[in-house]
Formats: C-alpha cells, sequence, structure tokens
C-alpha cells in the first residue's frame, strides 16, 4: 500500500499535492484497521467527524504549508485560513466517505484541489485502501497512478451507470434530489450511491461510469473531481446547466456524450 507508482515525472506541484495526501493516508489506514476504537462525535445527520479527520487534517495542512507558504486554506474542519497570497488558496477534504470509514466499508478518500483565484488548477484525489491516486493539473490531463485517463466513450444513456450523492441538510434539497433519482432512473442502466463523492467523480475520469449528480455539495467535495474530469474530457456544470458548480454546490459531471441528454432531463 501507499505505492502509487511514480513511473512518470511529475511537476512540482503535483509532487507536494500527492506527497501531502500520501503522508495523511498513512495514518488514515491505521485508523481504519482500528475502527471501533476511534472517538466519534456527532456533527449532524449522516455527517460524522472522528479523530482520523482532524489527523488527517493537520498533516495535509503542515505539508502543503510547508511547501507553498504563503497559499490560504478551505478546509473541512477548520474552515476558511487565508494566506499572504490571496490568489491562490488550498481546498481539502482531508476524508470523504467518513460514515463508509467508519463502519468499515473500505471506500474513501483524501482530496486536496488548488484553486487560483476564481479557477481550481490542480487537483488530486487518493484512495488509500485501493492504493489509486487520481491526479490532474490544468492544460496537462488527467492520470490514475501515472495512466492517462479519459471518460467513458459510451454514448446510450441506456447503457449508462451514472453515480449520486443526496444532500445531508435542507428538506427541500433532499425532496429535489428524489425527484432527480426518479427521473434518471428509467433512462439508465443503474444509478447508485456509493457514498464518497470525490470518488465518484474521480470514477467519471477514469470511464468507471458516465456521470455523476448531486443537488448539494460543499467545494472540498467538488474542486479536485472537477479538474479531473475536466482534463479527462468530459463536462462539467451545475444542475440547471451553469458553469460553476463550486460555488453553486450542485454538480452534473458526464462524458462528452450523455451530458446534454442527462441535463436536458434535469432541466425537464
Amino acid at each position: 500500500m501507499l505505492t502509487a507508482t511514480r513511473t512518470k515525472i511529475r511537476s512540482s506541484l503535483m509532487t507536494v499535492m500527492s506527497s501531502a495526501a500520501l503522508k495523511a493516508a498513512k495514518g488514515l489506514i491505521h485508523d481504519f484497521n482500528e475502527v471501533e476504537h476511534l472517538q466519534v462525535s456527532k456533527k449532524g445527520p449522516g455527517n460524522f467527524v472522528s479523530t482520523a479527520d482532524h489527523r488527517a487534517e493537520k498533516t495535509i495542512r503542515f505539508e502543503l504549508q510547508k511547501a507553498r507558504p504563503d497559499f490560504g486554506f478551505l478546509l473541512e474542519e477548520s474552515g476558511e485560513i487565508p494566506g499572504p497570497d490571496s490568489q491562490h488558496r488550498w481546498i481539502v477534504d482531508p476524508l470523504d466517505g467518513t460514515t463508509n470509514f467508519l463502519h468499515g466499508i473500505p471506500h474513501f478518500a483524501i482530496s486536496i484541489g488548488l484553486q487560483f483565484e476564481d479557477e481550481i488548477i490542480a487537483g488530486v484525489i487518493y484512495d488509500p485502501i485501493k492504493d489509486e491516486l487520481f491526479y490532474a493539473e490544468k492544460g496537462k490531463g488527467a492520470y490514475l497512478n501515472d495512466r492517462r485517463l479519459r471518460v467513458s466513450g459510451r454514448k446510450e444513456l441506456s447503457d449508462a451507470l451514472i453515480l449520486t450523492e443526496k444532500p445531508y441538510k435542507r428538506s427541500d434539497e433532499k425532496e429535489n434530489f428524489s425527484l432527480v433519482c426518479e427521473n434518471i432512473r428509467p433512462h439508465v442502466a443503474a444509478l447508485r450511491q456509493y457514498g464518497a463523492s470525490v470518488l465518484d467523480l474521480a470514477y467519471v475520469a477514469a470511464g468507471r461510469s458516465e456521470g455523476f449528480i448531486s443537488p448539494q455539495l460543499a467545494p472540498w467535495d467538488l474542486a479536485a473531481g472537477l479538474i479531473l474530469v475536466r482534463e479527462a474530457g468530459g463536462y462539467t456544470s451545475d444542475l440547471k446547466g451553469g458553469k460553476d458548480p463550486l460555488k453553486n454546490g450542485s454538480i452534473l459531471a458526464a462524458n462528452a456524450y450523455l451530458y446534454e441528454p442527462l441535463l436536458k432531463i434535469l432541466q425537464k
């Protein structure tokens, strides 16, 4: 584990981000193997925070700050931390898929995105259990453990596997989510929810799924995945077709063939 093969020469930025994710993953794997002993506090329905969350976030912040001391942060657990460089900001989710993690389900990941002004320019998503490192940099393509990624080439909705993530807060958004699922389900081969949205987006980039839909996510759930999908040849928007899902919070990500058909169903 934690090898994430390094045959390709990466940029210094990718090296920094990958290294931070790999170091934080060591603690997560240790905690995952002793999940029943974790001290857990409840933040809200379906949204838990563990000692593993905080430890991983602390490691990532230390490693990124050491390499780029002027950059700011947006962290899931610690919130906004401005830096001297107001144009660059790290967007970090130290453990996406917390509920899976706390139930011993090996499907969770670390996500690190880099925002320059209003644009995500780099992203890393690391699944420590499968030792899969997804990463992308603007204009340089998307990769999985140094293998170039492309979105799925499936052209028919009836052949498509679509992933979803339900909203955790507002009841009206939960109702909208149910409507979205009801409208999409008859048109596709399968509609599934795995409980780790950053990996859902990574899977769209890797061609394992044709699309991902959610009506309400936080910036740290989206940042790294957005650039992965785009650099792998996919399309992203909010559920109404707006081009800034990071700001809006809703997301449609899909391959080039199925983005428009899915958007038309959603707009109905």
